[in-house]
């Protein structure tokens, strides 16, 4: 369900159609994109409708051409969020389709200071976010973009920030990857007090960004070079089982990023199926893998798949988009994509020195327990 980078694919008619930012909304109902025809055209947003019987797009052309720079994000509703870099401040406004035209709502502009704008991705409350940065002060902001009846600032996080990773189903915790002191760690941000606590801490001088969570079952997946090298890892939140770093996941002269996780694991992290993009010197593929499991099951992806985006159902059927000269608009599903479970080896608390997580108070709600994985021992299952 996240962005992935300029893509091209194909319209009905085989002509070249370059696709970039395409995100799906946490629903899977709808997805959006900006589109640019074949031979160097106008950009334009474009909805892609995932859950009717067969998929279809809908372009939503404004007034004049939208910068490649622009972010659009699908609402559960049908509607487009869209961010427009004008002049010094960035522009937020909602789109939909009237008949043959664009219905365009104004809902305000974040300016002041900030010289960085990026929407996060959907949330499953339905809410539309952002992140700004303020170089001068050297402070991030988050905020409430669409979902209130205007913006409004809910967080402020010290430092540079860079990603956006959801914790839990309400929209109320956030996973940020904070630049501080020349390292970078995950944070996470309770946006309803604006409080903000330490989430990977593996080594004091290790990187440590969040790259995916699934709230369900508290299966986190990252990045770090607490190893020696840049490994894909996993945790579980909240716990104080140590992170790992399966072989399964090293794989030489290509990059792994993960896209999708299964929901409806609950407490379940070990089945819990994880879907990878995977970069290398022949291209791009599809791992998918389930910490339960000690290798990756390989897949290559449909004609005209726009790489990097993709959900999961609860039941295990993986649904990628795609377009091509034969289907300008369509979804595919593999069924079962997830390599059987193998017993791991036990995972170890971690040693007592240092700084170990501490729990929160029982009288906390249980979204609210974020415990730091730090100081734990680097498993290698």
């Amino acid at each position: 369900m996240t962005a992935c980078a300029t893509e091209p694919t194909a319209d009905a008619t085989g002509s070249t159609v370059r696709r970039a930012g395409f995100t799906i909304a946490a629903d899977g109902s709808y997805a959006a994109c900006l589109a640019q025809a074949s031979g160097g055209g106008n950009w334009f947003p474009e909805r892609w409708t995932l859950d009717s019987t067969e998929p279809y797009t809908v372009p939503l052309p404004g007034n004049q051409p939208e910068e490649p720079s622009s972010e659009v994000l699908p609402l559960p509703d049908g509607r487009v969020l869209i961010r427009r870099r004008v002049a010094y401040r960035h522009d937020l406004s909602l789109l939909y389709p009237t008949g043959p035209g664009t219905g365009e709502v104004w809902l305000g502009s974040l300016d002041g200071g900030i010289d960085d704008v990026r929407l996060l991705p959907p949330s499953a409350s339905g809410d539309a976010l952002a992140r700004s940065y303020d170089a001068q002060a050297d402070v991030t902001a988050v905020w409430l973009v669409h979902g209130g009846s205007q913006l409004r600032r809910l967080a402020m996080v010290s430092g540079r920030c860079t990603g956006g990773v959801w914790l839990d189903d309400t929209g109320r915790m956030l996973a940020l990857d904070r630049e501080a002191d020349g390292r970078t760690k995950a944070v996470a941000v309770d946006l309803e007090h604006g409080d903000v606590s330490p989430l990977l801490q593996i080594t004091d001088d290790s990187n440590d960004r969040l790259l995916l969570a699934d709230p369900d079952s508290g299966l986190l997946v990252l990045r770090s070079d607490a190893p020696g090298e840049d490994r894909l890892g996993w945790g579980i939140l909240g716990s104080r089982l140590p992170v790992r770093f399966p072989e399964a996941l090293r794989v030489p002269d290509a990059v792994l990023t993960p896209f999708a996780a299964q929901p409806g694991q609950m407490l379940a992290p070990d089945a819990c199926a994880v879907a990878l993009r995977a970069d290398g010197p022949q291209g791009t593929c599809i791992a998918v893998w389930r910490p339960g499991g000690r290798r990756a099951l390989w897949l290559t992806g449909p004609d005209g798949w726009l790489p990097g985006t993709g959900m999961w159902t609860a039941r295990g059927v993986l649904r990628l988009p795609y377009a091509c000269p034969h289907c300008p608009c369509g979804v595919v599903s593999y069924e079962a994509a997830v390599p059987p479970t193998e017993p791991a080896a036990p995972a170890q608390e971690p040693p007592t020195q240092g700084a170990p997580a501490q729990e929160a108070p029982a009288q906390e709600p249980p979204h609210n327990r974020v415990l730091p994985l730090q100081q734990a021992p680097l498993g290698g299952v």
